[in-house]
C-alpha cells in the first residue's frame, strides 16, 4: 500500500513549511532513513526522512514552494510507475473565517515595489497595541523599515510569518477593539491567494479560443531548480551552504547573477568559488611600493623649535616647517627644475591637513596655507607623539613622507606609488628631509 509524504511540522508553531531541496527525484528507490528534502520553516531547516521503503512517486511539490502543513507531498509506492499526480490545488486548506477589525496592510513605504519582506513581528497575537507602536520589520530591495500599526486595541490576526513576502496591499493584521477570545496566526501561504497566484486554466470560446497561445508544459517536479532569483531578490540555499558561503567568503548573489539555479547547495560552493577566483584574477594587482627609511636623533630639531619659539615669540607651527623642508628636499632631488611644488602636511591624530604651495620660498613666517585643496606632489605626516611609526595606505595619490618620534630619534618613512619618483630621486628626499631636521639651520642658511 503507497506510504503517504507530508509536509510535517517539525514539531514547531507552523502553518507551513517551505522545500529547499529534494534530495531524491521522481522515481528514486527509497529506504527507511533516507533523506528526501529539506524543508525550511519559519524558525530553521530541516532534513525530513522516508518513513517506508519503495519508490518517490507522485512528487506534488517543487523545490522553493511553500506547503502547508499536513498536506500530502509526495508518496512512497511499490513500483516507480505509480506516478499519477493530483492537483496540488485539491489539499488547500479552507479559508478561515474572517475576522472583523481594523487591517493592516503590507506597506509601500514610498518605493517602487511589488512585495515586502516581513522581516519580524514586533507583536505578537493577543498583545494590546496603541497607533504609534511598532507593529512590524519589513524590508523592501533598498532598505529595512518600521511600520506602525496605525490603530489602537488587541491584535486578533496576524496573516503572514516572518521571512515570507508579502504583496503590497494584502492584509497582513487585523487589530479589534476588544481583546480577541483567540487570536491567530498563520502564514501568508494559508491565506486564500489571489486569483493571479494559481492561475487556473479555463475554457476558451471565439476569438480567445484563437489568439490565446498554448500554455508552456508544466515544469517537472522533485529534483527540478528552479531559475535564479532576479537581481535583488531572495536567494534559496540550504542553511549548511548559506554558513559554509559566510565563512569562506562567498557571495551567493554571484551564482545567481549568472543564472545558476536555485536552491543552493554545498555542492555549489566550489562552483561560486570558482567565479570568485576568475573574478579576482581579472583585476589587475596594484604595482608595489617602493619605501625608504631613515632615523635622525630629534635633540637637533628640538633646539631649533626653542629657538624660534623665542625668537618669534609665538606657538610653532610644524605642519608649516616641515612643508618647507620637504619641498626643498624635493627640489633639490629632483634636480634643477623651477616649477612650481604643492606638499600636504597632514596631522592624522588631529584631523588636520593643509596644502602650501612652494612653502620653501618663503621665511617660516610668511608660510601660508591655500584655500583649496590642490594635487600635492609630495604628502608630509606628523605622527610624533603616537606609538606608531609607520603607515601605509593604499591608493596614494603621491609620494607619503611619515615622520614618527621614538625615544630621542626621529623616523621618517617615505612610501613611493609606482610611476611617482625615480627611486633615485626618492632616496635622494629622504637624505635632504633627514638632514634637515637633524640641523635645521641648514635649511635656513
Amino acid at each position: 500500500m503507497p506510504h503517504e509524504v507530508i509536509m510535517p511540522a517539525l514539531g514547531m508553531a507552523q502553518d507551513t513549511g517551505l522545500i529547499v531541496a529534494w534530495h531524491k527525484a521522481a522515481g528514486d528507490k527509497v529506504a527507511p532513513g533516507d533523506v528526501l528534502m529539506e524543508v525550511e520553516t519559519d524558525k530553521a531547516t530541516m532534513e525530513v526522512e522516508a518513513q517506508a521503503e519503495g519508490f518517490l512517486t507522485n512528487v506534488r511539490a517543487a523545490e522553493g514552494e511553500a506547503v502547508p502543513v499536513g498536506n500530502v507531498i509526495a508518496t512512497i509506492s511499490e513500483s516507480p510507475e505509480d506516478t499519477t499526480e493530483a492537483p496540488v490545488e485539491e489539499q488547500k486548506p479552507a479559508a478561515p473565517a474572517p475576522v472583523e477589525g481594523k487591517s493592516v496592510i503590507m506597506p509601500a513605504l514610498g518605493m517602487a515595489q511589488d512585495t515586502g519582506l516581513l522581516v519580524a513581528w514586533r507583536k505578537a497575537p493577543g498583545d494590546a497595541v496603541s497607533a504609534s507602536d511598532i507593529l512590524l520589520e519589513v524590508e523592501t530591495d533598498k532598505s529595512t523599515m518600521e511600520v506602525e500599526a496605525g490603530h489602537d486595541g488587541y491584535i486578533a490576526e496576524l496573516r503572514a510569518e516572518a521571512g515570507e513576502n508579502v504583496p503590497v496591499g494584502d492584509i497582513i493584521a487585523i487589530i479589534t477593539a476588544e481583546k480577541p477570545a483567540a487570536p491567530v496566526q498563520r502564514s501568508a501561504a494559508a491565506v486564500p491567494a489571489a486569483p493571479e497566484a494559481k492561475p487556473v486554466a479555463e475554457p476558451k470560446t471565439g476569438k480567445q479560443a484563437e489568439s490565446a497561445p498554448s500554455p508552456a508544459p508544466a515544469a517537472k517536479t522533485g529534483a527540478a531548480r528552479m531559475t535564479a532569483s532576479p537581481e535583488g531578490g531572495r536567494i534559496l540555499a540550504s542553511p549548511k551552504a548559506k554558513r559554509l558561503a559566510a565563512q569562506r567568503g562567498l557571495d551567493l548573489a554571484r551564482l545567481a547573477a549568472t543564472g545558476h539555479p536555485q536552491p543552493y547547495h554545498v555542492a555549489d560552493l566550489d562552483r561560486l568559488a570558482a567565479l570568485s577566483q576568475q573574478a579576482a584574477s581579472a583585476i589587475p594587482a596594484a604595482a608595489p611600493a617602493d619605501r625608504i627609511e631613515a632615523r635622525v636623533t630629534s635633540a637637533g630639531y628640538a633646539e631649533f623649535r626653542d629657538w624660534y619659539a623665542v625668537e618669534t615669540g609665538g606657538t610653532i607651527d610644524d605642519l608649516a616647517i616641515w612643508a618647507a623642508f620637504a619641498a626643498a628636499s624635493l627640489r633639490v632631488a629632483a634636480g634643477p627644475d623651477n616649477a612650481s611644488l604643492v606638499v600636504e602636511a597632514q596631522a592624522p591624530l588631529l584631523r588636520q591637513s593643509r596644502c602650501y604651495r612652494d612653502p620653501d620660498y618663503f621665511g617660516f613666517a610668511g608660510i601660508a596655507a591655500l584655500d583649496d585643496d590642490a594635487d600635492p606632489a609630495l604628502i608630509v605626516r606628523n605622527l610624533t607623539g603616537s606609538r606608531i611609526t609607520a603607515a601605509r595606505h593604499g591608493g596614494a595619490r603621491a609620494p607619503r613622507l611619515t615622520i614618527a618620534d621614538s625615544a630621542d630619534m626621529l623616523e621618517l618613512v617615505l612610501d613611493v606609488p609606482a610611476g611617482t619618483l625615480e627611486p633615485e630621486v626618492a632616496i635622494a628626499v629622504v637624505h635632504e628631509m633627514a638632514a634637515r631636521l637633524e640641523e635645521p639651520l641648514r635649511h635656513i642658511l
